[in-house]
Parts: structure tokens; sequence; C-alpha cells
């Protein structure tokens, strides 16, 4: 991915990380590093427009309580991506991807695209609901 500016604070906690999306500073951790990384690249690069990206949001699988890391909304307001962020240090498995994939279980959750990455490996599939099965694509989508 390419380098991006940060607003980068030291604090009582540690160092915190200017989250243009939430408004607000938070716990620069590993996977955080990840995911602010990871949606400058969705709005520099893939133009995803920053009004239609949520981060942390909360999302109901029958009865649990989950949490989206970044999720991607269209312009009629419909989920259209899900992205799980992971340390660097977290290998990309069947496992990380199932935890993304169960997101989308839901009858309330379909969204055409599921992804996942931990800042160096990055996978993209695209969902086809009426066959059951999902394409995993060269890269990621351009904004629609």
């Amino acid at each position: 991915m390419p380098e991006y500016n940060f607003r980068i604070r030291e604090s009582k906690i540690g160092l915190q990380i200017f989250d243009s999306i939430r408004k607000k500073y938070v716990v620069l951790t590993p996977e955080e590093w990840v995911r602010q990384n990871f949606i400058q690249y969705l709005i520099e690069e893939k133009k995803y427009p920053p009004a239609l990206i949520a981060v942390e949001t909360g999302l109901k699988y029958n009865k649990l309580k989950k949490r989206s890391d970044i999720a991607i909304y269209s312009r009629s307001g419909n989920l259209w991506m899900l992205i799980e962020c992971k340390s660097p240090s977290v290998k990309i498995s069947q496992e990380t991807f199932d935890q993304v994939a169960v997101y989308n279980k839901s009858h309330k959750i379909k969204t055409k695209y599921l992804s996942i990455t931990n800042g160096i490996n990055h996978f993209c599939c695209k969902m086809d609901y009426e066959v059951g099965r999902f394409l995993f694509l060269k890269g990621f989508p351009e904004f629609e």
C-alpha cells in the first residue's frame, strides 16, 4: 500500500491515531494501523466516498452482536462491502476469512463484496447468492 500521512499523538494510554471517518483519536494498535491505512487506500486510490464508509459498526447475526471493521455502503444506503482487518502478524487463512463470511450469513446482511486484509495480504470476493458461492477477485473493485 502507498504511504499516507496521519495525525498521531502521544497520550496517557499510548499512541493514538486520528480516524478521519469517526472524527476522533483512537488507540494505535497494529490492527488499527491496518484499518487506517486501508481506509486511506480505499478513499485515495479507489475513490470510495468517505461519507459511505463506516468503522466498527454493529451488526446482528442471529441474536449475536458483531462488529464490522470497515463497512462500505452503496449510494442507496445498502451494505455494499464488509472488510475485516487483522494485525500484520496474523496470517490470513480460511478461518480468518470465515470470520468475515459469518457476518454475511444474516438475511439482512447480504453485501456484494467480502474482504479481508492484514495490511500485507488483501483478499476480496464477490458474492453470488443465486448459486451460493463467491468469486475471489484479483483486486478491489472501483466504487460503483
